[in-house]
């Protein structure tokens, strides 16, 4: 309780230092009474830019409110643009805790102290952030590895901040008119599950596994392999990767490396998560990718730290997918009705309005090199034409616009004449191909052959039970029943046409499965 209150004092000491209240209520209907307040204050120097204020404020009250205001700078459907461009410039620059304390967590969570698990294990840290730290270390089979040791106390540091964090929320949704508009109380309560998600680091081990999977034989990405053995919620180790940091582009230059071809990669692999796999990292900024110097991949893109991935439904991907191609082609009434299609857009909402402001946003992009494209502006352009039609943002895209974002990052450093557009318009176009071809509907058929084996055997006996159904007529019975008769005599003709045409079908699957056997797949 007390260290509860101590942590209260402290959060209000540093929002009146920065003039937070000043920030947050501005524009509030405030009782007479907190208004002398705050003018009491008047010595305090809030000359500053409001979001550089707010960006020191969380630095200064620790790891837990920087990474909040890492998450809502990705929110630029909510946040004023100068205090979502301000919130990006935050970065995890949290000192390291003792090793003492790792090798501690390490001995707890796997049973044994390091320097038994381990042939070698390295005290000092080569990476700290709010969540978790790094160590290198070997092990006894001479493999080279990186061990991630959650921060001790964290989750308990985590749940006191995040409940003054739901009060704070409160404050401001009640008191801020303003605030209200920005869902404080829904926004807080995304940071929470996404934070908590974060803290299971064996949740991040099998996100790693599974986009390792997805590119195992692709020339594009590397992901490390992880060492289940020595995986707990708390501790990880993972192949130890090596490669140059690709913000380094002199050293990239310098060992070789086309920097132009990477920037085009980068685009590649973004879009070939989203619309073939459904399963992205979202967190690809900088800090967390290298290129690899290795001559057996030499050039290729090395992802690290997956406790941030984004998933994507298949109608989401094709709700996508449509909007690009429709971008890509400036088709922007084709846009228009695929959000009023979707459901995103109200029903009543006129195309014409609609695609006129989307050709607004979007039309000055084209035919022009990405050093001279903001996306982050075009994407503010977006969501405030989507509050002034009544279009929710949906909450599964966030950290999907958010990774466009850091796509465009890297792309302006690799190669400032990029052309995002022209490099992912084939790749889109090859997706929507291999979905409504006919490769896609023998994919489909294939997927859904296991389903189909189980239905179509039980046809007959569906069959069966409803001819048996059918009931002797009763002197009461008039219209009602001759109207189940005329029903049921529909279903049983529907049955018919399901047995006849089910019949072919499971054929027809039977002959795709033996073309597969006798040409080895595809």
């Amino acid at each position: 309780m007390i260290g509860r209150l101590l942590r209260v004092l402290k959060i209000v000491r540093v929002s009146l230092r920065y003039g937070l209240d000043e920030i947050i209520l501005s524009g509030a209907k405030l009782p007479p009474q907190l208004r002398l307040l705050s003018a009491l204050f008047f010595w305090r120097d809030i000359s500053a830019p409001r979001g550089a204020r707010l960006r020191q404020a969380l630095e200064e009250l620790g790891p837990i409110f920087v990474k909040f205001g890492q998450v809502l700078s990705t929110r630029r459907d909510l946040m004023p643009p100068d205090i979502a461009d301000e919130l990006a410039l935050l970065q995890d620059r949290v000192p390291p805790f003792a090793s003492e304390l790792a090798i501690a967590e390490i001995t707890r969570a796997l049973g044994q102290h390091p320097d038994q698990l381990f042939a070698h294990f390295e005290r000092k840290p080569v990476a700290s952030a709010s969540v978790a730290q790094v160590h290198f270390a070997t092990l006894k089979d001479g493999a080279e590895v990186a061990v991630k040791v959650l921060r001790p106390g964290v989750r308990r540091a985590i749940d006191g901040d995040i409940a003054l964090m739901h009060i704070i929320a409160g404050w401001v949704h009640r008191w801020s008119v303003d605030g209200r508009r920005l869902r404080p109380r829904e926004v807080v309560a995304e940071f929470d599950k996404y934070l908590h998600d974060e803290l299971d680091l064996m949740r991040e081990a099998a996100n790693a596994s599974q986009l390792r999977r997805n590119f195992e034989h692709s020339p594009l990405l590397l992901v490390p392999e992880m060492f289940w053995d020595y995986c707990s919620e708390s501790v990880i180790v993972m192949q130890r990767m090596h490669g140059i940091p690709i913000s380094q582009t002199a050293r990239l230059a310098e060992a070789g490396v086309d920097l132009k071809k990477l920037s085009s990669d980068g685009v590649e692999i973004f879009f070939t998560q989203v619309f073939r796999h459904g399963f992205f990292h979202a967190d690809m900024h900088p800090g967390n990718i290298l290129v690899s110097t290795d001559p057996a991949t030499f050039g290729r893109y090395i992802a690290l730290d997956f406790g941030i991935v984004g998933t994507l439904t298949d109608f989401d991907k094709d709700y996508l997918s449509q909007n690009f191609l429709a971008f890509f082609r400036r088709d922007y009434k084709r846009v228009a009705q695929a959000h009023i299609e979707s459901g995103w857009a109200p029903p009543d909402t006129r195309v014409d309005e609609l695609e006129s402001a989307v050709r607004a946003c979007c039309e000055p992009i084209f035919d022009r090199p990405l050093a001279q494209i903001s996306f982050g502006q075009v994407l503010l352009r977006l969501f405030q034409t989507s509050r002034r039609f009544n279009i929710e943002v949906q909450p599964q895209l966030v950290l999907l616009q958010k990774t466009l974002l850091n796509i465009e990052g890297l792309g302006r450093q690799l190669d400032p004449d990029l052309d995002l557009w022209q490099t992912a318009k084939p790749i889109l176009e090859q997706w929507m191909k291999e979905q409504v071809g006919w490769r896609g509907l023998l994919d489909r058929l294939k997927q859904e052959a296991p389903q189909y084996a189980h239905i179509l055997p039980a046809l007959p006996r569906l069959l069966q039970q409803a001819l048996a159904a059918r009931a002797a007529p009763t002197p009461d019975s008039g219209p009602l029943l001759r109207r189940l008769i005329a029903e049921q005599r529909r279903t049983n003709l529907l049955l018919g046409i399901v047995v006849y045409f089910g019949g072919g079908l499971l054929a027809g699957l039977l002959a795709v499965q033996l073309f597969l056997r006798l040409h080895g797949g595809w």
